[in-house]
């Protein structure tokens, strides 16, 4: 391997390394959001096999329990 071969196959590495250390954190964020979502369809598979065996809750929620929309600022 000559001077030029080696220099392509370091400047190679250095921007597969930079691809990967860019592509990482949205890569655990995608992976996060996955989890969430497995939990919270857990969860509501858990509700609704509760709900099947005693029944649907008759409970309303207090007035103002429901949540509102704040205004954001621009």
């Amino acid at each position: 391997m000559d001077t030029t071969q080696m220099e392509a196959l370091i400047a190679m590495v250095a921007v597969l390394g930079l691809f990967v250390l860019m592509t990482l954190p949205a890569l655990i964020g995608i992976a996060h959001d996955r989890r969430i979502d497995r939990h919270i369809r857990q969860a509501e598979a858990a509700r609704a096999a509760a709900e099947r065996r005693t029944g649907p809750a008759t409970a309303r929620p207090a007035r103002g329990a429901a949540p509102h929309r704040t205004a954001r600022a621009a």
